[in-house]
């Protein structure tokens, strides 16, 4: 089998995702504006099909778009999510048609060039990336939508420490074909000893919080935090709701009971560092998350979207140091902010990393449920502001040693 061979294989295979995602949905639900921070589906689909002519059709901003006024329309930093739904952008079944045309262009480029093989797992990660951002945007509309039960009621493990050794270990990777520029170079950072949690804090875990008092205490939070609390008036993970019978969430327009084992999710940044404060602990950083997930492997992890949750924490995605659900499940806060690694260059294009580097965004590591193996990594950084909780968001506590 070709190379151009498998790599259309794979495109066609995520492309079948991203359609089997949207299929159940009526065309108003994919044109609605669910919430100012995500895009309405129809414009994720639009975008995805634009992305994909534009790196590898027309190779760069340089040749013209097929579809007039696509290149306004579809660019992300163009428009804010929340003006999208206001655009003359593509309806459902007109994304879907460009979509497939744009589809035909790209696999005869594949078929005919055999240089800046880089483009087509751009292409495609940018596409399972969407996948996750739509599913984001689908949590939040509250729609129904046919998932597995998870009604695993088992209670939460006991919390445990995991030491991690003083020692060199080498940051970031040098892989040119499947890494972001943000991922590179690998350099040698030298960390002092630390103690990491096994687990994500699990749900079990994170109502102690919550009933303790922790929404109300303000030594566990922040400056930041208690005037993002204080504003938005949280009282709970997003989604979540105390009733007679106790605990329960909303998870893709379904009301059921809150699992104690799974890892709590829908987090901020804010929510992260409050528990940890209430814990005695604090975040890791990004390097010492890594450090931890060294050895985790996605083949085991709960990834790829099949169970629409994270599952009880369990021994999976195990680390050499014994850390469990490293990659899958939720992502887990750090405490980083996003910058590039010494030795940093913008590649293919400034507009994915560099331009939000800085002080406002923080990092988030391991990939969640709705996470392709393909994306997930030990090196893959993700990012967001602190007071995000669409994201499938979790955290995981650290100390000193």
């Amino acid at each position: 089998m070709t190379t151009a061979v498998r790599e259309a294989a794979a495109l066609q295979r995520t492309r079948e995702a991203t359609l089997q995602l949207l299929e159940p949905l009526d065309d108003e639900v994919l044109v609605a504006q669910v919430s100012p921070i995500m895009s309405p589906l129809v414009w994720d689909l639009a975008h995805i099909g634009w992305f994909e002519e534009l790196w590898l059709v027309r190779r760069g901003a340089d040749g013209e778009p097929s579809l007039a006024g696509a290149d306004d329309l579809y660019d992300a930093f163009r428009h804010e999510r929340a003006e999208r739904s206001s655009l003359p952008i593509l309806k459902p079944a007109e994304a879907r048609a460009y979509l497939e045309t744009v589809r035909r262009q790209a696999l005869r480029v594949l078929e005919l060039d055999e240089s800046d093989r880089y483009l087509y797992g751009l292409v495609l990660q940018h596409e399972l990336q969407h996948q996750e951002t739509m599913l984001q945007t689908l949590q939040l509309s509250g729609v129904a939508y046919a998932t597995p039960a998870h009604d695993d009621l088992r209670p939460a493990p006991k919390t445990e420490d995991v030491r991690v050794p003083v020692g060199p270990f080498m940051l970031g990777t040098n892989d040119p074909l499947w890494s972001y520029d943000n991922e590179r170079p690998a350099h040698v950072v030298e960390l002092p000893a630390f103690r990491i949690e096994r687990h994500p804090v699990t749900n079990e875990r994170f109502m102690e919080f919550v009933e303790d008092g922790g929404y109300r205490e303000r030594r566990y939070w922040s400056d930041d935090g208690w005037r993002w609390l204080g504003a938005e008036r949280v009282q709970a993970p997003l989604h979540w709701e105390h009733a007679s019978e106790g605990w329960l969430r909303r998870r893709f327009g379904r009301r059921e009971p809150v699992p104690p084992a799974e890892p709590v999710q829908h987090v901020s940044f804010h929510e992260a560092e409050a528990v940890a404060g209430w814990a005695g602990k604090r975040l890791p950083t990004e390097a010492e998350w890594e450090r931890a997930a060294q050895g985790a492997e996605s083949d085991d992890a709960n990834l790829g979207r099949a169970s629409f949750g994270p599952r009880p924490v369990a021994q999976r995605a195990t680390s050499s140091v014994g850390c469990n659900c490293m990659l899958g499940d939720v992502w887990e806060w750090t405490s980083s902010t996003f910058a590039g690694y010494p030795g940093f260059e913008a590649f293919p294009y400034a507009e994915y990393s560099e331009v939000f580097f800085g002080d406002e965004q923080r990092v988030l590591r391991g990939g969640s449920w709705a996470t392709d193996p393909l994306v997930a990594r030990v090196t893959f950084r993700n990012w967001d502001l602190p007071q995000r909780r669409q994201l499938f968001s979790g955290v995981r506590l650290a100390s000193d040693a």
